[in-house]
């Protein structure tokens, strides 16, 4: 019986793996079938059933299944079926855990949803699995930049910064405060000073769940892991006793931004004072310092003064009124987001921020420093009152003419009675300033004499400074008193000072408003820009053109012949030809392209209002209505914005936007071009033709600190670097190579060429010899590009009313070079991401 048995079982089991094997390949037929009918969503159910029955294959049909997945997933997103898809990348990465593919295919539709936080975790397991995936490395490095903010680094460099915070909170916690909770622990660095200091209980949240992860890794390396309590929370969701047993005697926290408010600190301390701290200490009472609740800073100052800078005005305002023969109406009035936040409802930043002491082309003080306000961190009714205040009025005298272009705004904020950090433009600090640029003015010009005029409040978490004006001497008022309410000696001298003010005012009916970003604005300024596309445009459409439009062509830019204006606004010439701008943002090359002769000029742009816009400036350049379209509205899927522009024609000229301006190249650049390429007719061109690559060497000290924390020095002995240095990547973009801090070792070298009309001229790769003409350590390597829209015309990015900052590759270790030495680049070019590396 036993043998019988035996055999019994064999043969069952050879039946059953004799259906498995049929079983796995009629599956595998179907899923070819399926993939061949573009069925996906089957084909993939087909692959689960095939590599859960035989998991032998899973090498065999890898490649087929991770094209059926990203198939089906696409599909999935386009129908909004997100949690489907989501099952689909958990089943693929139960199957193969260690693809890197897989692992960065999944981080890229959680990046594309908002969820960056658990996108930079896949984008970083994949780098980990293969360092050489250069997908994974370009994604984990955009991310990185939002998850990680690049200030992490020049503050924990900042040494003086983090000595004055611990002699601070030393200070604190020897006079008693036994207990610290420090708000927005970032990389937890003041919980480890408190922790050093002597406290006895340390609790620290963290809402960036990317920095709670981060602050958990160095509190352990740093064997304080049993010592502070981590909490993965905002502040304002901590309770007692369920996260904290008890309120605190001491709060530390740098939740501040350039604007003082913007990190939410008031609403915080709010939280905390009423919840988390114990009572502040009673006025005139001798008491032990961990008997009542006090905050780390203590109060903050904040001064402002009023600035020219040609730098701030070109992108925010618009300072031309006719660019390459297009006039720019008077009917639509440019302001940037800034201005957008002053005059809306909604909680937007209402200020940018730049350091001044390194801004291009410098500033003028127009007028004094002047104190804005004060707040006292430690007195809940005065943080309660903040955003009860009604606005208030300033105001600073000018004692400098020139032009009104922004109000600028900066700190000092006292950690106690002895230690204070100030973020003034004159102090050597790692902070930048607030900016409020002046708009809306019919004149921003002020003299000696005048006052600058604005509105103060704090709104929405935000300092706000709104209704700037100026108003001339010969006003002859007296603004000493800067209280809520100006004193005015009567009526008359009231009706006076408001016939003298320039405010700004919201657009009436008449008046079209469109906000722009700040380099949309610059871009609109530059004149270059838009001259050099006029006449490489002039070029091609005059050779497609050359006998019986020649006269209509407005090629020299002030007109030759019949022009646009002297047509009949209804007549669109039948064989007229096509022009296609695909650059990203607002753009009046179209406009431009129309004004050049019998010629369909198609826009990409999206934002109603800015196709409202360019409408409006088109006809008043008395275009025909049919020269200028929305190509968007053309199409069925917006995703292939690149096809013919009818069944039965082809474009003359596409316009893309090759260089992004942060200093990068845009994303899928050359596939665009490959595509573009089959959409052109015979002697129609792509704008531009190719782009040349330059750099150098330098040594950059900034570039180091702002990239990667340098050692334990700066972090007073904590062993922070190894951890968030993870984030550190190896491109730092928008910078402004005039004002970088920097030494050039090298003359600039041509470094790579893209050519978007012939690619047989493109490599990925090449390597660039380099002649060394100082000695010094080689630490970065700034590039830039020449945009070559045609032999003749070319547009530098490194130029000074470029609206493109440029960006440099920060090396890992420094070089120490001499002069004569020579240096062997690698460069690489993948989608748009530049690697360069640096050979002896």
């Amino acid at each position: 019986m036993p043998n019988s048995n035996a055999k019994l079982h064999s043969s069952h089991r050879g039946g059953r793996e004799a259906s498995r094997r049929e079983l796995v390949s009629r599956s595998l037929q179907s899923a070819q079938h399926c993939l061949e009918s573009q069925d996906f969503g089957t084909a993939y159910a087909h692959y689960l059933l095939v590599l859960n029955l035989a998991p032998e294959l899973k090498t065999t049909v890898k490649e087929t299944f991770q094209f059926t997945l990203f198939k089906w997933a696409e599909e999935l997103d386009s129908l909004a079926r997100i949690q489907d898809l989501f099952n689909c990348y958990e089943q693929a990465l139960e199957l193969y855990p260690n693809d890197e593919v897989i692992c960065n295919s999944m981080g890229e539709h959680l990046f594309r949803m908002g969820f960056r936080d658990e996108a930079a975790g896949y984008f970083h397991k994949a780098v980990k699995l293969n360092p050489d995936f250069a997908d994974a490395k370009e994604n984990f490095y955009r991310v990185a930049n939002w998850l990680v903010e690049r200030w992490h680094f020049i503050m924990l460099n900042d040494a003086k910064r983090n000595l004055t915070y611990l002699r601070a909170i030393e200070r604190a916690v020897h006079s008693g405060s036994r207990s610290v909770l420090d708000i927005g622990t970032g990389t937890g660095i003041l919980s480890m000073f408190a922790k050093k200091a002597g406290a006895s209980f340390v609790y620290a949240c963290e809402l960036s769940k990317t920095m709670y992860e981060l602050a958990r890794d160095v509190v352990a390396a740093n064997n304080l892991e049993r010592e502070i309590k981590l909490l993965h929370l905002k502040s304002l969701d901590i309770e007692i006793p369920k996260h904290i047993p008890e309120r605190v005697s001491l709060v530390v926290t740098e939740t501040v931004d350039a604007g003082l408010f913007g990190e939410g600190i008031v609403e915080s301390l709010i939280h905390a004072w009423e919840h988390l701290l114990l009572q502040p200490k009673p006025k005139n009472q001798d008491m032990s310092a961990g008997d009542y609740g006090r905050v780390i800073p203590a109060s903050a100052t904040i001064f402002g003064m009023a600035v020219e800078c040609k730098e701030i005005r070109r992108h925010h305002r618009l300072e031309i009124t006719q660019v390459a023969g297009v006039c720019l109406s008077n009917s639509v009035q440019f302001f940037s987001p800034t201005y957008a936040a002053a005059v809306s409802e909604e909680a937007l930043e209402p200020y940018t921020t730049e350091k001044l002491s390194h801004i291009p082309g410098g500033y003028r003080a127009l007028t004094e420093p002047c104190q804005v306000m004060t707040v006292d961190f430690n007195d809940l009714q005065e943080l309660k009152s903040l955003a009860a205040r009604k606005p208030w009025k300033l105001s600073l005298p000018v004692t400098e003419g020139g032009i009104l272009d922004a109000v600028v705004v900066w700190f000092v904020l006292q950690l106690d009675d002895e230690h204070c950090l100030s973020t003034s433009p004159s102090e050597e600090t790692c902070w930048e300033q607030a900016v409020y640029p002046v708009q809306g003015l019919p004149d921003y010009s002020v003299k000696t004499g005048d006052t600058v005029m604005m509105e103060v409040c704090c709104q929405d978490c935000y300092l706000k400074i709104q209704k700037i004006s100026s108003l001339p001497s010969e006003c002859g008022m007296d603004f000493s008193d800067r209280d809520d309410t100006l004193s005015l000696g009567n009526e008359a001298e009231l009706c006076t000072a408001l016939a003298g003010l320039q405010t700004s005012t919201r657009q009436d009916g008449s008046t079209a408003g469109c906000v722009l970003e700040p380099t949309e604005i610059a871009l609109l300024n530059d004149r270059a820009y838009h001259e050099c596309f006029k006449a490489a445009m002039s070029k091609v459409l005059l050779s497609l053109k050359p006998r019986r439009d020649l006269h209509s062509m407005d090629v020299d830019g002030h007109g030759s012949g019949m022009d646009l204006q002297e047509k009949s606004s209804t007549s669109v010439d039948p064989d007229a030809l096509y022009v296609l701008d695909v650059s990203e943002g607002f753009s009046i090359l179209p406009i431009i392209a129309g004004k050049l002769g019998p010629v369909r000029a198609y826009s990409s742009v999206e934002k109603e209002q800015h196709q409202a816009a360019l409408q409006v400036i088109a006809e008043a350049n008395h275009f025909p209505k049919e020269t200028l379209e929305f190509w968007l509205s053309h199409l069925e899927e917006e995703s292939v914005v690149l096809q013919r522009p009818k069944s039965d024609k082809l474009w003359s000229i596409i316009i893309l936007d090759v260089i992004e301006a942060s200093g990068l190249i845009q994303q899928e650049v050359m596939e665009k071009a490959a595509i573009s390429r089959c959409l052109l007719h015979s002697g129609g061109k792509i704008f531009p033709q190719y782009v040349l690559v330059y750099g150098m060497l330098v040594e950059s000290e900034s570039l180091l600190l702002e990239s990667a924390v340098q050692g334990t020095e700066p972090t007073l002995g904590f062993n922070i670097a190894p951890f968030i240095n993870q984030f550190k990547v190896p491109v730092r973009v928008y910078l402004d190579l005039s004002t970088l801090p920097c030494v050039p070792l090298s003359k600039p070298a041509e470094l790579l060429r893209l050519d978007l009309m012939n690619p047989l001229l493109n490599s990925p790769s090449r390597e660039v010899k380099v002649q060394i003409c100082k000695s010094g350590q080689v630490t970065a390597i700034p590039f830039w590009y020449h945009i070559h829209l045609d032999e003749e015309h070319s547009l530098n990015t490194s130029d000074e009313s470029s609206h493109w900052k440029q960006a440099a590759v920060v090396l890992d270790e420094p070089i120490l070079v001499q002069v004569g030495d020579e240096l062997v680049l690698d460069v690489q070019h993948h989608k748009s991401n530049i690697s360069i590396t640096v050979k002896r």
